[in-house]
């Protein structure tokens, strides 16, 4: 599933061809994708122009120029591309939204959202802040507001695990699977730790969770540059794979040694509410 690193590459990859272009054609090829489409949203969306492209956690937010926000979520295997006025366009079995566009030179593109699981969405609001899908999120772990207190105070009473809590979108919005398996192994904690037993009883964060808060930024940040990773769907706007699975430590590496300079362990692999944990059965006890 595309993750906070892998949607920040494709906002990168949009906003120099989406930004300040009119929409001029929405054409639906299905009725729906994980839900279905807001009832006249093809309609509602031409005639906009796209102000400005973000991301919040791992949605798409396209800013209208009537105020209105049209969000889209790649689900496991949604992706992007575009397609520029005189290149061939070969339409793809899975091609479900297709949007006709014009930039400021009136120069004519296409977009075209392809998800093959159809485990994608869209939505269209005109209140991001009560919208049902973006209105509980956490804070934002590359933002102002994701440090160690903020962290600590969520885990206090926390009995989940640390798996589980950093996967929680309220805490944390825009870490997946992937990222937390990565930075859990870099501060050493093991994913099935129950999260309060990080913080002590006077609401100190223990060292290991100093370690882990500046380690999922940085994880964040080294997979952006990277491209994001590509398992098996994932491919930015141009069609190119990312790099940074090629820099996993644990994540699919069941069996191999810990990266660890002279720790010897072995990535072992567990699973946690149906998802694959890697971990070092030495450095994350």
């Amino acid at each position: 599933m595309p993750e906070l690193p892998e949607v920040e590459t494709t906002i990168k990859g949009l906003a120099p061809f989406l930004e300040n272009s009119d929409i001029k054609k929405v054409t639906l090829n299905r009725k729906n994708l994980r839900f279905d489409f807001p009832k006249g949203f093809a309609k509602k969306l031409e005639g906009q122009k796209i102000t400005h492209i973000s991301r919040r956690a791992k949605y798409l937010l396209f800013n209208l120029s009537n105020n209105s926000t049209w969000i889209s979520h790649l689900g496991m295997s949604g992706n992007f591309r575009i397609i520029k006025e005189g290149d061939a366009h070969n339409p793809k079995k899975h091609d479900h939204v297709e949007v006709t566009l014009s930039n400021n030179e009136n120069k004519i593109f296409t977009l075209i959202y392809s998800d093959p699981r159809r485990f994608g969405f869209m939505d269209l609001t005109n209140d991001i802040s009560n919208n049902k899908f973006l209105a509980k999120l956490g804070v934002e772990p590359l933002g102002n507001q994701f440090n160690v207190k903020h962290l600590t105070d969520k885990l206090a009473k926390s009995n989940s695990s640390i798996k589980s809590a950093l996967l929680n979108q309220s805490i944390i919005a825009g870490l997946g699977n992937i990222y937390v398996c990565e930075t859990l192994w870099r501060a050493g904690i093991h994913p099935s730790i129950i999260a309060k037993t990080l913080v002590s009883k006077n609401n100190k964060a223990n060292k290991r969770l100093e370690i882990l808060v500046p380690a999922i930024t940085d994880i964040l940040q080294a997979a952006i540059i990277a491209g994001g990773s590509t398992l098996n769907d994932f491919h930015n706007v141009k069609g190119e794979q990312g790099y940074f699975q090629h820099s996993f430590d644990v994540y699919g590496r069941e069996g191999k040694k810990c990266n660890k300079t002279a720790c010897g362990g072995i990535i072992k692999r567990i699973s946690q509410s149906g998802r694959s944990s890697f971990y070092c059965e030495i450095c994350q006890k």
